[in-house]
């Protein structure tokens, strides 16, 4: 779908005639966003933060959670050794315009990356739609 607000003008040959159709009822504004899942190291948030911040994009939600994965944590109680695969994390949600997409993941990418098993999962989804509840506005003017 194009991000341009269109008018049409639909001729159709009814025999003698002609029938015309104009202005088609469209969406004022077609709403391109995406949201962005990370899950990464705690160790590494601060980075990702700063990284965030250099990009333009200030705005995000972020919590504590715990996951199971490949990587396997060894914890030493009176000198025995435990394995556990609780991990800690951090995950952090971000809703951007399509515009901020590359740059925003490439960001996270670069910071949270330590090359070892467990620095985390990106997610890209789509948003249909989003509303500020203050004033009631919705699409991209919510992300400003």
């Amino acid at each position: 779908m194009s991000p341009y607000i269109l008018q049409f003008i639909i001729i159709y040959p009814i025999f003698l005639g002609v029938y015309c159709i104009n202005d088609i009822d469209l969406p004022q504004t077609i709403i391109r966003m995406k949201k962005i899942d990370a899950i990464i190291r705690k160790s590494k948030f601060h980075e990702v933060r700063q990284a965030l911040h250099d990009v333009n994009v200030y705005f995000f939600s972020y919590w504590d959670v715990t996951g199971v994965g490949h990587e396997k944590k060894e914890h030493l109680y009176r000198g025995v050794a435990y394995s556990s695969s609780d991990i800690q994390r951090r995950y952090l949600s971000i809703v951007v315009n399509d515009d901020f997409v590359e740059k925003t993941v490439h960001a996270i990418l670069e910071a949270a990356k330590t090359g070892e098993v467990g620095d985390g999962k990106i997610f890209v989804t789509s948003v249909e739609d989003a509303y500020r509840i203050r004033t009631g506005e919705s699409g991209n003017l919510t992300l400003k």
